[in-house]
């Protein structure tokens, strides 16, 4: 069954109302559905409308709710990964797959040595693909939620909203610090929700791997080999979805 987003001012009683010409646009034209067709709805908190199309034209589809389903609390710990942002367009790809893999919160950061820079009018353009991307990742992969995606941050920004909270991770290639396996590190964790900051080709400078340690991250490797940004971002999440 078909699975789409509306916003909760979209949702009015027992009646969805979707305005926005993008979707009504793929509902109508390029999934062809019509009056009668049963479709999934989920809103910005998780709750899912089992639904029925109710009236489709050109400027409004209308659904008719036939049940609700509560939102379900998540029982994991929230994962916030923090991403240099890699060379070429990698980053979509980044959002796309974390967003897939389960991760709760994607946060672009510019630091010392990353080679992508970009001025405000690009940094607000990028976000707002990065939302859509997000959005349609979560749409594919039947997520109950969105990966919230950050505007692109400093990295001097991540390090004081990060939370005493958190278990907070930095994968690193080289630290004066012993550098601890994922693994171990997870296994240890009672903090709860977890934050990893990965770095740029080139790794994060002496200075930024010495800012973290003083705010409370840890060190940590994923092994021997030295892995490319998306693929170490991705290769994190999974082992934390997996594992825990």
């Amino acid at each position: 069954m078909h699975r789409l987003y509306c916003p909760l001012e979209g949702i009015r009683g027992n009646k969805i109302t979707i305005s926005d010409k993008g979707r009504i646009h793929h509902l109508s034209n390029v999934l062809r559905m019509k009056k009668g067709d049963a479709v999934i709805v989920f809103d910005d908190t998780a709750g899912e409308y089992d639904c029925v199309i109710e009236q489709v034209d050109p400027v409004k589809i209308v659904l008719l709710i036939k049940k609700k389903i509560a939102a379900v609390k998540a029982v994991v710990p929230i994962l916030s990964v923090a991403c240099a942002l890699p060379k070429k367009s990698k980053i979509d790809d980044i959002i796309d797959k974390l967003t897939q893999i389960g991760c709760n919160h994607i946060i672009p950061i510019s630091t010392e040595r990353s080679i992508v820079r970009l001025n405000q009018a690009k940094a607000l353009a990028k976000h707002k693909r990065w939302q859509k991307i997000s959005h349609e990742a979560s749409l594919q992969s039947h997520r109950r939620d969105f990966a919230q995606v950050s505007p692109l941050k400093d990295f001097s920004e991540i390090l004081s909203g990060s939370s005493a909270g958190q278990l907070k991770i930095i994968l690193t290639l080289s630290c004066d610090k012993e550098r601890l396996p994922l693994k171990e590190v997870l296994l240890s964790n009672k903090s709860g929700d977890i934050l990893i900051l990965i770095g740029p080709e080139g790794d994060f400078s002496p200075k930024e791997v010495g800012a973290a340690l003083i705010n409370g991250f840890i060190p940590v490797t994923l092994g021997p080999q030295v892995l490319r940004v998306d693929t170490a971002a991705i290769a994190a999440a999974s082992f934390v979805r997996l594992l825990l």
